[in-house]
């Protein structure tokens, strides 16, 4: 969207005045008698107040009037988007989906809330230690409503359709192949102008952050410098027919109202602030010499549990690069592994799965359930000539991989009607190459 302006970085401390209202950040305190402009001071804190430094997250927002003038909340339907993760049984087995249904808005118009399904996921947020999957697929703008996550952050992964969130701090446009990260308590409105759908990553009790380089050294993947946090931007609205306020808390949805725009904050200042991301800018590390390495080198943001080196979530993706090692199988690798990993596809077609696996669709290969390459990509790479070539041009495939054994919701499993029940069968044509009589070849 034309006009819109952003702060570069990750993390940083950051201070932005819309400005059409010059001075009105405080200066050299957070908290005047008397604010600039007559302005409220309103600190949003995402950690305690005594963490470390180095983790601790919170910003002053100098709002025209507080959050606190409201309605009280009162519950409202959650439709598909659930904490319950005991509604089904159990399922192991390798899960496939096709892209899922947007509904059309000729026959229903649905917003960004209402058209939240929950996926998959594990944990609690009343304890706030857990992980929610969630397809967002809309057709309509936001309109006098915004939304609040008290539970968690959401990771939100733009697949078809651009899209316009209006936050507490600023505007941001989020277009496919990019991502947007809405933190904690910060509220916000989604406007969209056509059929839109994607993905949502919304991890409970911490926060996303860049992963640590170790042997890399100082530069890598996502670089922090290519992180964008919006300007201050702001509204003084009335709304005579009432401004709701959708707010997520502990797993079931509220609404309350209220007469005016919560986007009404002419100035802030803090470290704790929505941001976005384009997946283009990811600097590719890659094998040079032999083997397939792990899919961690792609790892963009990772929500760290209390284990080191075991994410609650890692954000992965597998963008276009060069596949140039020798005597190697180069597609991923047939794989059990002790986290979950469920994939999305923005565009193209991924390396492993060519057919099957759709832009808009999802697969998830649950914790010990074996997964790999089908028979066609399994044939066709052990007998290539392996020259250097670019892999999954014009492709953006991700992962949201986590170390919860996630169970999958009534709607993933059968409302949706998605599921491809007959995933399996990719893999019933591998044979056996299997030759007791083979002699190494001299050299």
């Amino acid at each position: 969207m034309a006009g819109l302006k952003y702060m570069s970085g990750f993390g940083n401390e950051f201070a932005s005045e819309d400005s059409r209202c010059p001075g009105s950040l405080p200066e050299g305190q957070n908290n005047p008698q008397v604010c600039p402009y007559g302005l409220y001071a309103e600190q949003l804190s995402g950690s305690a107040f005594t963490c470390p430094r180095s983790t601790n997250k919170r910003s002053w927002l100098y709002r025209i009037l507080p959050s606190v003038r409201h309605k009280p909340f009162t519950p409202m339907s959650c439709g598909d988007l659930t904490e319950s993760w005991n509604e089904v049984e159990p399922d192991p087995n390798q899960l496939l989906w096709k892209p899922f249904n947007i509904p059309k808005s000729s026959e229903k118009k649905v917003d960004f809330i209402s058209g939240l399904h929950t996926v998959c996921g594990a944990g609690d947020s009343k304890s706030r230690n857990g992980i929610a999957i969630h397809m967002f697929t809309c057709n309509t703008s936001m309109i006098d409503k915004c939304f609040q996550n008290a539970d968690g952050d959401f990771l939100i992964v733009p697949q078809q359709g651009e899209i316009l969130i209006t936050t507490e701090f600023g505007k941001m446009m989020v277009e496919p192949n990019e991502i947007c990260v809405i933190q904690q308590g910060m509220r916000f409105s989604v406007d969209v102008f056509r059929e839109t759908r994607g993905y949502i990553l919304e991890v409970f009790g911490v926060h996303f952050e860049l992963p640590d380089l170790g042997p890399i050294g100082a530069n890598g993947l996502a670089n922090p410098r290519d992180f964008q946090t919006p300007v201050a931007w702001y509204e003084d609205r009335t709304v005579a027919t009432g401004y709701t306020i959708v707010n997520k808390y502990q797993g079931k949805l509220f609404s309350c109202q209220q007469d005016f725009s919560p986007f009404n904050v002419v100035a802030w200042h803090g470290n704790y602030t929505p941001y976005k991301y384009n997946l283009e800018n990811f600097m590719v590390l890659n094998c040079v010499a032999f083997d397939h390495a792990d899919p961690s080198i792609f790892t963009v943001l990772t929500a760290k549990s209390t284990r080191p080196g075991v994410a609650i979530a890692d954000f992965v993706i597998f963008p276009p690069r060069w596949g140039v090692a020798n005597h190697t199988f180069r597609p991923p690798y047939y794989h059990r592994n002790c986290m979950s990993e469920f994939m999305g596809l923005i565009k193209g077609h991924y390396e492993a799965k060519e057919e099957g696996f759709q832009p808009g669709g999802a697969s998830l290969h649950s914790i010990m359930t074996p997964h790999g390459p089908d028979v066609d990509c399994f044939e066709k790479n052990s007998t290539a000539v392996l020259k250097p070539e670019r892999v999954a041009e014009g492709t953006m495939a991700f992962m949201f991989e986590s170390s919860f054994s996630m169970a999958v919701t009534k709607w993933g499993l059968d409302t949706c009607h998605r599921l491809d029940k007959s995933y399996y069968k990719c893999w019933e044509a591998l044979k056996s190459h299997f030759n007791p009589n083979w002699k190494p070849s001299s050299k």
